[in-house]
This record gives C-alpha cells, sequence and structure tokens, in this order.
C-alpha cells in the first residue's frame, strides 16, 4: 500500500522590501513521504524569496521534468526554475537552456559544500544561473518552526530574511550565502 503525502498548509505574508513586493499567499504544501521536514521548511523559504504571483510549487520529487518551484510567463515560457539541495549537474544544465533564470538553493552543511566544490567549476559556464548556500543551523531553525498549519510573516531587506512564526520566539533570521550569481 502506497504512503500518501502529509498536507501541510501555510498562509505566508510577505513584505519584500528589495523587490517592493508585498503579497499574502495562500499555500498547500504536500510533503512526499520520503520528504523530511527540513526540505520542506528550505521549500518554504525558497517561496518566500522568490514570491510572486506566478511562482509554482513542481510536483515534487517524484517529477524528473519540474523543478522544485517555477515561475512561467502568460505564454508559458519558463522564466525562473527553482531547484533545492545538491542536484544533478545534468539537470542543471538542462534547467538552464530551459529558463531565464535558475536557482540552486543548497543545504545540507558539509555535504552542501562537497557538492559545490564537486561541481563549482561545470556550473560557472551558465550565465543565467544563481547559487545560494543556506547554513545548517538556519535550517534546523526553520525545521523547528514546522507545523501542519503554519502563519508566518516574512520581511526581507537587504538581503537578509525574517520569518516570524504566531508563537512568541518562534522565527529565524535567514541570510542565503551566495555560491554564484549572474554579473550584471
Amino acid at each position: 500500500m502506497a504512503l500518501n503525502a502529509t498536507i501541510y498548509k501555510a498562509e505566508l505574508q510577505v513584505s519584500d522590501m528589495d523587490r517592493h513586493y508585498y503579497a499574502t499567499h495562500a499555500l498547500t504544501l504536500a510533503r512526499h513521504p520520503s520528504e523530511t521536514e527540513e526540505r520542506l521548511m528550505v521549500r518554504l523559504l525558497a517561496f518566500a524569496l522568490y514570491a510572486d504571483e506566478r511562482l509554482e510549487f513542481g510536483k515534487g520529487l517524484s517529477a524528473d521534468d519540474e523543478p522544485d518551484l517555477w515561475r512561467k510567463d502568460y505564454s508559458g515560457e519558463i522564466q525562473q526554475w527553482i531547484e533545492l539541495g545538491q542536484p544533478d549537474e545534468a539537470r542543471i544544465r538542462k534547467a538552464c537552456g530551459r529558463a531565464e533564470q535558475v536557482v540552486v538553493i543548497n543545504y545540507g552543511g558539509r555535504a552542501a559544500d562537497i557538492w559545490w566544490e564537486k561541481n563549482a567549476s561545470a556550473l560557472a559556464r551558465h550565465r543565467n544561473l544563481t547559487v545560494l548556500d543556506v547554513p545548517a543551523d538556519t535550517v534546523a531553525t526553520l525545521t523547528a518552526m514546522a507545523e501542519r498549519t503554519l502563519r508566518l510573516q516574512c520581511l526581507i531587506q537587504d538581503g537578509e530574511l525574517q520569518l516570524m512564526g504566531d508563537a512568541a520566539g518562534n522565527g529565524a533570521a535567514v541570510q542565503p550565502q551566495t555560491r554564484m550569481a549572474p554579473a550584471n
């Protein structure tokens, strides 16, 4: 018998002063049985960082042809492709050919560092790729905030994200480290 996904509901209020984007999103996140709460919360973080009215979650771990999150324009062209963790370099190469902008949000502590050391030179040739790293202690703080029903406020200013929950002391300061970004 197949295990069912666990459903998480999140009301995410985003105030992004860097991009001048202000909106509230009612999100439904399906956590696949093989997905950790850590990865679920990084997906939510990725949504907060790149929040947009057209940003959507992909099909998840079982979909080879979709990212974790993506944003398409009204004609169906992929504007932004967001991957989490340590994706295969060939997958990133394919994404860079399909989307205007590709973002990899790397996490996992030492495993993320090893992935970066192994792939940095091959990834450097992609001109539309951004690679961010979220420190392990930050991911642990986010994971501690995980509940089946979340009400979160997100403030982004000067590249730092403050995520605050309903409960007192339930929050996290997130400042992703840029490993690689397109030259502008």
